[in-house]
């Protein structure tokens, strides 16, 4: 069994997704056992409450500087002993340290088809405005590994999503979460920890 640490900043709904997969048995020998967000307010904390999860809040602004939070990260994820750490929407960059301690065990949802829309500056409702503003037909989401670069490291699952000529911003994210986002998170944990995605092998690949 899998024991798998969420990282989260917001409503948490990617989360959401997840623990419904696993209550509905499309996510088999892995479990969400922690919850962690830098944001004390962020939804996604009661979400976790609620399903019996431990959680806790590391913001980095009560450190007195980066690298006091890079350690306590690490130290709290290394404590959790977790296999598997899935970024839901954090909106922390994730430390050097961090990846070169879960190297291969630490996979990302981005909200389009990388290697379009992603990188620095591209998150949240950021990527589908850029997305309307290229005039694409077609968009999605990608779960990947993480590496030390921003949305760089081995794509594991992909889902195009339509571009519709009425979207806005706010639609094309909300189908994007629907379509995509919401059926490839709990897909790549269920692959991830039955064998079906060769992650590690995957994390190595630049």
């Amino acid at each position: 069994m899998l024991r798998v640490g969420v990282l989260v900043s917001g409503g948490g709904t990617n989360l959401q997704a997840i623990l419904d997969a696993e209550k509905a048995g499309r996510i088999r020998n892995a479990k969400v056992v922690f919850v962690l967000s830098n944001n004390s307010s962020a939804y996604a904390l009661v979400r976790a409450k609620q399903a019996g999860i431990r959680t806790l809040c590391l913001s980095p602004a009560a450190f007195p500087d980066r690298a006091s939070f890079h350690g306590a990260l690490l130290e709290t994820l290394q404590k959790e002993g977790l296999d598997l750490i899935v970024l839901a929407g954090f909106l922390v960059r994730v430390p050097e340290e961090v990846i070169r301690a879960f190297r291969g065990r630490i996979i990302n949802i981005h909200p389009s088809l990388i290697p379009s829309f992603c990188g620095k500056g591209y998150h949240g409702i950021k990527v589908h405005e850029a997305a309307l503003r290229c005039g694409v037909k077609v968009s999605g989401a990608t779960v990947h590994v993480v590496d030390e670069e921003l949305d760089h490291g081995a794509i594991l699952l992909q889902r195009a999503v339509e571009v519709r000529d009425d979207d806005t911003p706010e639609s094309l994210q909300r189908r994007i979460m629907e379509e995509a986002e919401w059926n490839l998170l709990p897909a790549a944990i269920d692959g991830i920890a039955n064998g079906k995605l060769k992650w590690k092998e995957a994390s190595e690949r630049r």
